[in-house]
C-alpha cells in the first residue's frame, strides 16, 4: 500500500495530475458553448433508457400472462410491448441522427476556431512543428475533442442514470439479484485500470506515429518530381513500408492487450449471467418470483453490466480526450500575434493612399530562437516610387529581413516604422534611440519632414501587413484559374484590372496566348507553367492588390535578365505610389534601383555607384 501511494505521489509531482486538470479545463472552455446540444442529447438518451426499462416491465407482464393463461390480456400487453419497442427504435434513430448532426456541427466549429488560432500564432514558433504534425493535430485531435465535447459528459449522465434506474428496479422487486450484478465489478475495475495505463502510453505513441506518417506522406506527394528525378522511388516505398510496419506493430501490441482484457471480461460476464440464470431458476422453483420477474431480472442484469462497462470505458475515453487536448494546447497556446491596432492601420492607410508609404528600419537587432545572431545594427529605408535592393550571399539574412519587415518575427531591438505624407524625409527618422518596447502604440507619432511639416508615422505590427504585398521565394500559386488566383487578393477585381496587372508583371504576353486566357487552369503548386511564368503570375497577383509596399524575395530569380529589368521598370513607371523592396542574388539589375544595401557583417550597408558597378563586374 505504501509503495502504491508513493507511486501516485510521484506521478502527481511529475505534473501528470496538473496537466490532466489543465487539459480538462481547456476542453471545458469549448464544452460550455454547446450546453444546449448536450442537454438535448442527454434527454434523448435518458428517454431511451426509460422506454427500455418500461419494455422490461411489459415483457415481464407478458410472460406472466402467458404462463398464467390470462388470455384476455395477451393481445393488449403484446401490442403495448410492440409499441414500446417501436418507440425505443424511433428514439434511438432520432438520438443517432441528432448525435451525428451535432457532432458534425461542433467538429466544424471547433476546427474552424482552431484553424484561425493556428493562423494567428507566432510564425517562428509554428516553424518548430512539421506541416504533417500540424495537419494531424488539426484534423485528428480536433475531431477527438469535438466528439468528446458532445459525448463524454452526456454519456456519463446517461450511463449513470441507466445504471441507477435499473439497479433501483432490481432492489424494488428482489434485492438478491443485485448481488450478481456486482460480481464482475472488481475484475472490470482492475482490468480497466491496467488498460488505462497502457492506453495513455499508446495514445501518445499513436499520435506521434500518426504525425510522422502524415509528414512523410505530405512531403513525398509534394516532391514527387524530385523523387522521380533522383530515382528514389524504391527508397521511399521501402521507407513507407517501414513506417507502416512500425505503426502496425504498435497497434497490434495494444490490440493484444485489448483482446486478452476483452476475453477475460467476457468470461466474467458469462459467469455472472449463468449465475443469474441459476439463481433465477431457483427463485422461480421456490415460488419467490414469477417467470416474468425472472425474465425481467435477467434483462436488467444485462443492463446493469452494460451500463457499468460503459461507465468504465469512459475512463480510457477521458485519457484519449485529454491527450488530444494537450497536443492542441501545445499549438493554440503559443504566443499570438496582436492585431488590436487594425483600425489605426486602416485609418493610416486611408490618409496616405494617394502619397504612398515609406518604410524605415533603424538599428535592427535580431537572433533566432536557437541563438544564431542575424542582425546587430541593420539600418535602411525605402520610399514611394523607389526600388530598393537588398543583396548579399545566401544565408546572410535577406529573407529574414523581409520577415522582420512583415512582423512575422519580432524585432528584438531597434525599430521598424511606416511613414506617410507627401514630404517624407530622405533619411532615417529620428526616434532618439527608442527601441520597440519604448515605441508608442499610437499612430499619432509625428516627426518633422523635409519642409518642417509633420509626417504621419506608425510602428510596424502584424495588423500593418494589410499595407504590404509579398512575393516569397518558390512557387506560391494555388490550384484553380489564373483569374481565381488573382482575385484571392482582390475579390472584386475586374478582368481589365487583372489584365493590367499581368501586363505590368510581363505575364500577359503568354497568358493571352492560352486558349482560355485568364480563365486557364493552374495545377497544384503552379503546375502547367514554367517557374519563370509562375513567378510573373505571383508578381502580377501582388501588383493587383495595389498595396503601398511591395516585397519581392528572389521573386525574379527564374526570369532572364531582360525580362527582369523590364518588369522592374514597369513597376517604377507605374503611377501608383508604390514602395518596392527586392532581394536578389543577381546584381545585373542593380543599376535601375534607387539604392542598394549589402547585407554583410549583420548590418545593412548602403552601396555607392562604384560598389554597385564592382558587384556587376564581379558577377
Amino acid at each position: 500500500m505504501k509503495e502504491r501511494l508513493a507511486f501516485y505521489w510521484g506521478r502527481i509531482k511529475a505534473g501528470r495530475l496538473k496537466d490532466f486538470i489543465a487539459q480538462t479545463k481547456w476542453i471545458y472552455s469549448y464544452a460550455r458553448h454547446y450546453w444546449l446540444q448536450m442537454i438535448f442529447y442527454t434527454v434523448l438518451g435518458m428517454t431511451g433508457t426509460v422506454v427500455s426499462l418500461l419494455s422490461s416491465l411489459v415483457s415481464r407482464d407478458l410472460v406472466d400472462i402467458i404462463t398464467g393463461h390470462e388470455t384476455g390480456l395477451v393481445v393488449q400487453t403484446f401490442c403495448m410491448m410492440i409499441g414500446l419497442n417501436i418507440g425505443n427504435t424511433i428514439v434511438s434513430m432520432i438520438s443517432n441522427y441528432a448525435s451525428e448532426w451535432i457532432s458534425m456541427k461542433v467538429d466544424a466549429e471547433i476546427k474552424s476556431e482552431i484553424f484561425e488560432k493556428i493562423l494567428v500564432t507566432d510564425w517562428e514558433s509554428l516553424t518548430n512543428y512539421h506541416t504533417g504534425d500540424l495537419l494531424t493535430r488539426w484534423s485528428s485531435d480536433a475531431s477527438q475533442i469535438s466528439s468528446g465535447v458532445l459525448s463524454f459528459i452526456p454519456n456519463a449522465i446517461i450511463y449513470a442514470f441507466r445504471f441507477i434506474s435499473a439497479f433501483a428496479m432490481v432492489i424494488y422487486y428482489d434485492w438478491t439479484f443485485a448481488v450478481f450484478a456486482f460480481l464482475g465489478m472488481p475484475v472490470s475495475l482492475l482490468l480497466s485500470r491496467k488498460l488505462m495505463r497502457r492506453m495513455v502510453n499508446n495514445n501518445k505513441r499513436s499520435a506521434a506515429m500518426g504525425a510522422k506518417m502524415s509528414g512523410f506522406n505530405q512531403e513525398a506527394f509534394s516532391n514527387i518530381q524530385t523523387i522521380k528525378a533522383f530515382g528514389l522511388i524504391s527508397m521511399y516505398v521501402q521507407h513507407l513500408k517501414d513506417l507502416q510496419k512500425e505503426y502496425i506493430e504498435m497497434k497490434l501490441d495494444f490490440q493484444r492487450m485489448s483482446v486478452w482484457t476483452s476475453l477475460l471480461l467476457t468470461t466474467v460476464g458469462l459467469l455472472v449471467s449463468y449465475a443469474s440464470y441459476g439463481w433465477g431458476i431457483y427463485r422461480v422453483w421456490s415460488g419467490a418470483i414469477s417467470y416474468g420477474t425472472m425474465t425481467m431480472f435477467l434483462s436488467l442484469s444485462g443492463t446493469l453490466t452494460g451500463a457499468l462497462s460503459n461507465l468504465t470505458s469512459l475512463v480510457p475515453s477521458a485519457i484519449t480526450l485529454t491527450t488530444s487536448a494537450g497536443r492542441l494546447m501545445d499549438i493554440v497556446e503559443m504566443p499570438r500575434e496582436d492585431y488590436s491596432n487594425a483600425p489605426e492601420v486602416q485609418d493610416f492607410m486611408a490618409r496616405n493612399r494617394n502619397d504612398g508609404i515609406a518604410l524605415y528600419a533603424e538599428h535592427i537587432r535580431y537572433a533566432y530562437q536557437n541563438g544564431t545572431q542575424v542582425f546587430e545594427d541593420a539600418t535602411f529605408y525605402a520610399r514611394p516610387h523607389e526600388i530598393v535592393a537588398l543583396v548579399g550571399p545566401s544565408g546572410e539574412g535577406k529573407t529574414t529581413m523581409l520577415r522582420l519587415v512583415l512582423a512575422l518575427m519580432p524585432v528584438q531591438e531597434g525599430s521598424l516604422t511606416l511613414a506617410g505624407g507627401s514630404n517624407l524625409p530622405q533619411g532615417i527618422l529620428d526616434f532618439t534611440g527608442m527601441d520597440n518596447a519604448e515605441m508608442p502604440d499610437s499612430p499619432d507619432i509625428m516627426v518633422q519632414s523635409r519642409e518642417g511639416s509633420p509626417a504621419d508615422v506608425i510602428p510596424m505590427s502584424p495588423a500593418a501587413r494589410m499595407l504590404f504585398s509579398y512575393v516569397p521565394q518558390g512557387n506560391t500559386m494555388f490550384s484553380g484559374t489564373i483569374a481565381g488566383n488573382m482575385r484571392n487578393v482582390k475579390e472584386d477585381a475586374t478582368d481589365e484590372e487583372i489584365i493590367e496587372a499581368l501586363k505590368l508583371a510581363c505575364a500577359w504576353d503568354f497568358v493571352e496566348k492560352l486558349p482560355d486566357g485568364i480563365n486557364s487552369e493552374i495545377k497544384e503548386r503552379g503546375g502547367g507553367f514554367s517557374e519563370g511564368q509562375a513567378q510573373r503570375l505571383s508578381i502580377a497577383r501582388a501588383l493587383l492588390r495595389k498595396s503601398p509596399i511591395l516585397l519581392l524575395d528572389e521573386a525574379t530569380s527564374a526570369l532572364d535578365v531582360a525580362t527582369e529589368r523590364r518588369l522592374l521598370r514597369n513597376i517604377m513607371s507605374d503611377e501608383y505610389p508604390r514602395t518596392c523592396i527586392v532581394t536578389t542574388h543577381r546584381p545585373t539589375v542593380l543599376t535601375i534601383c534607387d539604392r542598394v544595401y549589402a547585407i554583410r557583417n549583420r548590418k545593412c550597408e548602403v552601396q555607392d555607384e562604384e560598389a554597385v558597378e564592382r558587384m556587376i563586374k564581379d558577377f
